[in-house]
This record gives structure tokens, sequence and C-alpha cells, in this order.
């Protein structure tokens, strides 16, 4: 389910959209709701709304014909020679995608995590009611003297 209307888009655009825009407007609508989703499920929805329609805004242009795509960063233009250049930032045109700024927004932006397999057997291990005996460095579970190994860490 959409966070925001066509509407809702259209205030937001400096153009009127055409009949043909609207429609594919509301596909991304649903579009950005179902990626707006899969990074969160505890989100306001007014801040969904305006991450909605900032996602879809971005992957419909601004309606002009200068032959710039939107989100293009950086472009060169040649003339006989027939070539264009574009960089694009984050997405490419007509891509529903969200920025670092909606991210942010959504309150997922600039999370690091790690996980490690010996971490977790470790802390699987911590639970077991054996006495002296701890996982070294790489992976192998080892007495408290340090010379017998008992086992190495799958994974």
């Amino acid at each position: 389910m959409a966070y925001a209307t066509v509407d809702d888009v259209q205030a937001r655009l400096t153009y009127t959209m055409t009949a043909d825009q609207r429609t594919v407007c509301a596909a991304l609508l649903d579009d950005a709701a179902v990626l707006i989703d899969a990074y969160t499920d505890d989100v306001p929805v007014d801040t969904a709304k305006v991450v909605s329609c900032r996602m879809v805004a971005r992957a419909i242009g601004d309606g002009s014909t200068s032959g710039i795509p939107a989100g293009a960063s950086q472009g060169s233009i040649s003339a006989l020679g027939y070539s264009q250049s574009w960089t694009m930032t984050g997405g490419a045109t007509g891509e529903v995608y969200l920025t670092k700024t909606e991210r942010k927004m959504l309150g997922v932006g600039d999370h690091v995590g790690s996980w490690s397999p010996v971490q977790e057997f470790a802390s699987e291990y911590d639970k077991k009611p054996t006495v002296g005996r701890k996982v070294n460095v790489v992976g192998y579970v080892v007495d408290s003297e340090d010379t017998n190994v008992v086992g190495k860490v799958d994974g």
C-alpha cells in the first residue's frame, strides 16, 4: 500500500504530469512503499509520505526536454562527434531508490554491524557447564592450559 498519492507527488513537481505520467507515478508509489517497508516497519506515516514523494519525483524526472537525465551530477555533450557522458548520483534515471538522507529520515541510515560465527559459538559455549575452556583467536576450542586442542569451530 502506497504511503502517498499521485496528487502528493504532483504538488512537489514544477510541471503538470500527463495521464501516462500519472499512471507511472502510481506504480512507482507502490514500488517506493515496498522499498521503505523492506528497510523498516516502524516509520511515521508522514515521514514515509515525504520519502515516497521524493523517491518518485526523482524517478520520473523534472519534465524537462533538455536531454539531461534527472539525477545527473555531471555531464558532457559533444556536437559533431555525437557523444554524451553522464555521472549519475545514487541510482539511474527512472529507478526508485533511497538516498542517504532518506535512509536517515527513516531511521535506518549509517548503521554498521558485523557478525562472527566464532563469537556466536563462544557465546553458546559459555552457556555450557564446562570449566576452563575457551576459544582462541584462530577458532580452536582449547583447554585452560592452551596445550590440548579440544575441537575446531566450524564456520
